[in-house]
Formats: C-alpha cells, sequence, structure tokens
C-alpha cells in the first residue's frame, strides 16, 4: 500500500476517534441524584405517666421524657410516592391542647393526616405505594383510608397482622383490616423501592414478628434511616433498651446489631421516629419548614 495513502487513513481515524471522544465529553453531564422529597407530618403525641416508662424498659429516674412524637413521612421520589408510617387513627382527633385519656397514657391529635395532605395539594388516593415499620395502632391509624396504593409488608407482619386469631400486643385489625384486600407485595427481607437504591426497606424483626426501617438517600440532608419503633427513646439506643412488650427480646438485640452495624457502614444518620427532640431538631434544618407539615428536600 502506498506510505501517504497509508498515512492517510490512519490520520481518518484518529481524527474520527477524538472526535467520537471529544462529541461524548460534551454530552456527558457531570451526575447529579434526582432530587427526593421528604414531607413530615405532626400525626399525633402520646404521652406517658411515670410507673408506665417500665413498659419500654426505662424508670421515670433515668429520663425527663414523657412525650412521644408520632410522625407520618410522604416520600416523593421520579418513579412514585410512597406514604411511610399512618400515624394515630383519624377519629383519635382531639382538636389542639386536647388529650384522650387511657390508662397510664394519653393521646393527642390536632388534626388529622388527610387534613395536613390538603395543604400540599395531595389527597388519600395519591400514593403508588404504602409501607409501615409495623402494624401498632399508632403506626397504621390512616392505613383503611389509603387507597389504591400497593402496600410494602414482611411476610411475618403479615402473617400475624391476619391471623385467625390475632395475639400480638397492640395490634388492632379495625384499624388495617382493608389492607388485607390491597394490592400487595409480601417481602422476605430487603426491599429497593425504587430500583436505585436510595429508597429502601430493611428486616428488624423483634418489636413485632416483621418490624422493618426505612433508608433513605436524600440530597440535602445525606443517608438517614427512619427508625420505626428500634427504639422509643434515645436512652434506649444508648443502652440497647428493649420494651418488655416486644414480642421477642432476641430478635430486636440481633436487629438493633444488625441496623447499627449498617448505620457504620452507610454512613446513615438514624431518626429515631418517636423522639420529639428530633422532630425539633428536624424542624430547623435548611430547606424543611413547619406550616402546616415539615418539608425537608
Amino acid at each position: 500500500m502506498n506510505t501517504m495513502i497509508r498515512f492517510t487513513r490512519i490520520l481518518i481515524c484518529l481524527g474520527l476517534a477524538l472526535c467520537a471522544s471529544y462529541a461524548g465529553a460534551e454530552t456527558q453531564a457531570p451526575t447529579t441524584k434526582p432530587q427526593i422529597k421528604l414531607y413530615v407530618f405532626d400525626c399525633g403525641i402520646l404521652n406517658y405517666d411515670d410507673d408506665t416508662l417500665k413498659f419500654f424498659s426505662v424508670s421515670a429516674s433515668e429520663t425527663t421524657v414523657r412525650d412521644l412524637f408520632v410522625p407520618c413521612y410522604v416520600i416523593e421520589h421520579k418513579q412514585g410516592r410512597l406514604l411511610w408510617e399512618g400515624g394515630l387513627p383519624s377519629n383519635s382527633l382531639t382538636g389542639a391542647y386536647g388529650w384522650q385519656e387511657n390508662k397510664g397514657w394519653r393521646m393527642r391529635l390536632d388534626k388529622t393526616f388527610q387534613e395536613q395532605l390538603a395543604q400540599i395539594g395531595l389527597g388519600m388516593d395519591d400514593f403508588d405505594y404504602m409501607a409501615f415499620s409495623h402494624l401498632h395502632f399508632d403506626h397504621i391509624g390512616v392505613a383503611n383510608e389509603v387507597k389504591g396504593g400497593t402496600l410494602l409488608i414482611q411476610k411475618d407482619e403479615y402473617d400475624a397482622a391476619f391471623a385467625e386469631k390475632v395475639t400480638v400486643p397492640a395490634f388492632k385489625p379495625e384499624l388495617y383490616n382493608k389492607l388485607e384486600q390491597a394490592d400487595k407485595v409480601i417481602l422476605n427481607g430487603e426491599h429497593d423501592v425504587f430500583g436505585d437504591g436510595r429508597v429502601r426497606l430493611i428486616p428488624a424483626p423483634g418489636h413485632t414478628p416483621g418490624h422493618q426501617v426505612l433508608f433513605l438517600d436524600l440530597n440535602e440532608t445525606g443517608p438517614i434511616v427512619l427508625s420505626g419503633d428500634l427504639y422509643h427513646f434515645r436512652l434506649s439506643r444508648e443502652r440497647k433498651l428493649v420494651p418488655i412488650f416486644n414480642v421477642d427480646k432476641e430478635k430486636s438485640l440481633n436487629s438493633i446489631e444488625h441496623i447499627e452495624q449498617f448505620l457504620k457502614e452507610s454512613g446513615a444518620e438514624l431518626w429515631i421516629e418517636h423522639e420529639l427532640a428530633q422532630y425539633e431538631q428536624i424542624k430547623k434544618m435548611p430547606g424543611c419548614k413547619l406550616s402546616p407539615v415539615l418539608h425537608c428536600i
């Protein structure tokens, strides 16, 4: 082959390669994670007498905390919308500063979840998915009001909740019985809700048979884990205290160890859902406001 022709072909090939490389550089924008929105709603307050704290394996002399926050969360992802936790039942509505009395404890709900949802233009039929850490009454209060969302639930939790005889403490089938007819995905372990690893359900059994926590990879705060009832008080975490009404103490301690290890490995921050002080701290975060809901992005 003529040397000049060969040299020309080499130059053409190099030129094409450089052009392709340059075009790729032009079209390849810096990778940024899509924004995930987190809305935190005030879905009630629980207040306990000194003697009642013993059920959480905490004594009155060990903590000054008597109020537990009851949240509901809405997660907005480009692939859909998830409801996490259902708060107190809507019929618990007491109005501002009112309390519904029970033996040794009381609860308050100032505004229903549905009323608060309307403030951001949503209704109870606007969820693609719903998931609850567990089915205690203060976590699934609005479960029967959700229309059309697919339920994501661990198999052990589902089996216990819909057994012929329900024996788990604080399970009230009349609050969640419509979930049996809902579209559902029965889980046997960790579940990636939207398929990109940024919203993940992680099993943490022991408090109830199929208790789970929620991992969120948020742009503004970094990764967090919403605790469910893995802990109720900050003291519970510090001392690894297991409430006496947990269904399995050994599994509870194993779940604590597993989630604490996950937090170390992922660098995620744990949000203790019932901790009122945590809620007050979140209100002060950049990008968050409370009127009437806390909106973190």
